[in-house]
């Protein structure tokens, strides 16, 4: 006999053939049937004995009806070699309507100890194994809960009949009409909720001997065997305990998986607090990893990475960069970064060009440093090429020292035919921190050649992590960042500061920044007596010029004496050094601060003093988004503020927890007004 089975996801990747346009339609549900005729089925019930073909029980696959869920399920267990019951059934009082069960294997719980003389021996083991079914909108029933192990052997070998496997063979008996074959049809719909914006056809055609037709994997993703399964169980399980959790999946005409992209509900509202400049970290691509993993990485007000979304490519092709950044920027609601940084990389410059086409768009100087020992390293005179490189790339003040630094390299060493050096010399405006001096990069390029950024999920991932370990070490990475922040913010409310100096500077500081960028504004605060003979180069209007000495280390424990240009017009107080820090890091270097100073100035101008890095700035953000007139330099308003905002953020993770949230936020604001009464 053959078999049509008709259903929507697969559990074997390699033999998924899915959707390729994105609906972004809300309110949609997705459903497409695909016929599969196998040879090879069992000659009693008409079904398929190939258990790669049928998905396992899955949280979050939907039925029609109760009756359509309780097959689907037994012909699972059919094939696994045991058989179901109904263990237990919830119903509504008043119109007996069933609207929850629980189908378990049939060797789960006890019997009953029998009176008899001679009773039967006990056949069950207390077997765990069972699926939970509800139904949702009065008319779909949906699994909530799915445990696939048993406490006892399984084998589909085992010619074993079971109560629950007759219905099925009576069927499939009735249904055939000789010597036609009987066709057995089992739907799986899977309705997805509107917040997923996308559909999911999935289909897989076999011929009429049983061989699957070959998938070309070229410009797709590449999973192993449980990979499909764990990404698939990952999303579904938080979709249905986090309203705000976001994915999408992009398909090709044949239905194959080609990008995926997703964001949890916390990287959302990170997004709008910390979308000013953006790194799209691509180590996985350019290193060959296992997993294709792009991420969206921002930094937040300690100076921390966090992440702002990611994905997997298929390809490295403009096409598939634009689909991933248009995902994100959907996700995202439409608002965009205003600088981005990458890797040298020409399918995703293309695609940053054509998705955002008013971001400054930077490559990332770490990323072609690295590279240097594995392009120059066989060079004769490679360390003394690595210095001039280095010097050029981070000493330089101004594009004049750049250019004769690089052209004396060039010239000293013969480099003149290095295909590498030429293209990063034709790119230099993109990634040589001097031609980047007007773009605010809140500390996400490295300025000095002993500084270092980690990627993201660093330590986490390998060249060989797949993606059921990546899942499995996604929330583990993000549960750790989250604690390593929520620790930054309270040691940030709740510790006083050690000044180091007696400069005003420092003490105006120390109550307005985060722990960790006060440290950093701190070490420029010290290195003002480092500083020496501030003099006043010229005026024009009301702009003057400075120069600022320096003692700075160079090679060793070598120091030279910089000279640094500073500008300062009186009128708006504004103040510009040739150095750049406050552009690159945030906040005033110490050659602007010693202008100040020598002005007479003893606090630091409001504009040089960046609201992202505040110790309150995720709070005031919120607030400005709520109301503009609450007191928020009251203490009660601020105590409370810290134990209100952990409630509501918990509260929001899920429908339970929300219903939760609101019932006591109502019962304590009645609670209020009782107490207001009784004291009129």
């Amino acid at each position: 006999m053959c078999c049509k089975l008709v259903f929507f996801f697969r559990v074997q990747m390699e033999e998924v053939c899915l959707n390729s346009e994105p609906v972004f339609d809300e309110g949609d549900d997705y459903e497409v049937e695909g016929d599969c005729s196998a040879g090879g089925c069992d000659d009693e019930t008409g079904e398929n004995c190939s258990r790669k073909e049928r998905p396992e029980p899955t949280v979050g696959l939907e039925f029609d009806s109760f009756d359509e869920a309780y097959d689907f399920y037994n012909v699972y267990a059919k094939e696994q070699g045991f058989g179901i019951r109904v263990s237990n059934s919830w119903f509504r009082s008043k119109r007996k309507e069933r609207y929850r069960a629980k189908l378990s294997c049939s060797s789960a719980g006890f019997k009953k100890k029998s009176e008899a003389n001679n009773p039967r021996p006990e056949t069950r083991t207390g077997c765990p194994a069972m699926v939970v079914i509800r139904l949702v909108d009065s008319k779909r029933w949906r699994i909530v809960d799915v445990e696939l192990e048993h406490n006892h052997p399984v084998n589909p070998q085992i010619k074993r009949f079971y109560k629950s496997h007759k219905r099925m063979i009576l069927a499939a008996k009735k249904a055939q009409p000789p010597p036609e074959p009987v066709t057995e049809v089992h739907t799986i719909r899977l309705h997805r909720r509107a917040l997923m914006n996308t559909g999911c056809n999935v289909y897989l055609n076999v011929d009429e001997r049983g061989h699957v037709d070959h998938v070309d994997h070229f410009k797709h993703l590449e999973l192993k065997e449980g990979d499909a399964l764990a990404v698939y169980n990952y999303f579904c399980r938080m979709k249905l305990t986090n309203p705000n959790f976001f994915y999408l999946m992009d398909l090709d005409d044949e239905g194959r998986l080609r990008n995926v992209f997703w964001a949890d509900a916390r990287s959302r509202v990170a997004y709008g607090f910390f979308c000013d400049t953006v790194t799209i970290d691509t180590t996985c691509l350019a290193n060959r990893y296992e997993i294709p993993l792009i991420s969206f990485v921002g930094v937040n007000h300690h100076g921390q990475s966090v992440l702002l979304g990611c994905g997997f490519l298929g390809h490295e092709s403009m096409e598939y960069f634009v689909w991933i950044f248009r995902a994100w920027i959907k996700c995202m609601q439409g608002h965009l970064p205003q600088v981005i940084i990458s890797d040298q990389n020409k399918p995703l410059q293309s695609a940053v060009s054509e998705v955002f086409p008013n971001a400054r768009h930077c490559y990332n100087v770490c990323c072609i440093t690295q590279r240097v020992p594995e392009r120059l390293g066989g060079l004769q005179g490679y360390e003394a090429i690595k210095r001039q490189l280095n010097k050029a790339v981070y000493n330089s003040l101004k594009i004049a020292e750049f250019e004769t630094s690089w052209a004396d390299m060039i010239k000293c060493h013969g480099l003149g035919d290095n295909k590498w050096l030429q293209t990063l010399y034709e790119e230099r405006q993109a990634w040589v921190p001097v031609y980047l001096k007007d773009i605010f990069f809140v500390g996400m390029i490295p300025i000095q050649e002993d500084e270092s950024l980690n990627a993201f999920f660093d330590g986490y991932v390998h060249k060989h992590t797949s993606f059921k370990e990546f899942v499995d070490k996604y929330d583990l990475a993000l549960h750790r960042k989250h604690m390593k922040e929520a620790m930054a913010d309270l040691e940030s409310t709740n510790s006083s500061y050690e000044l180091k100096t007696r400069c005003n500077f420092e003490v105006q500081l120390s109550k307005v920044y985060t722990k960790e960028i006060f440290r950093k504004f701190q070490s420029e605060v010290e290195g003002m007596y480092s500083c020496f003979n501030t003099k006043q180069l010229r005026v024009n209007g009301q702009i003057a010029t400075y120069i600022v000495k320096e003692r700075v280390e160079v090679a060793g424990s070598e120091k030279e004496v910089r000279h640094f240009e500073v500008l300062y017009d009186t009128s708006q107080a504004d103040i510009r050094c040739i150095c750049s820090l406050f552009n690159y890091k945030g906040y005033l270097c110490r050659h602007a601060l010693n202008v100040l100073n020598y002005n007479g100035v003893e606090e630091v101008p409001s504009r040089y003093i960046l609201p992202r890095w505040g110790k309150d700035y995720k709070r005031r953000g919120l607030l400005d988004h709520n109301s503009g007139d609450v007191d928020v330099d009251n203490p009660i308003y601020n105590l409370l503020y810290r134990y209100a905002i952990p409630a509501v953020e918990v509260g929001a993770q899920s429908s339970d927890h929300y219903k939760i949230a609101l019932q006591e936020l109502e019962e304590l604001l009645n609670k209020f007004n009782l107490a207001e009464d009784n004291l009129v």
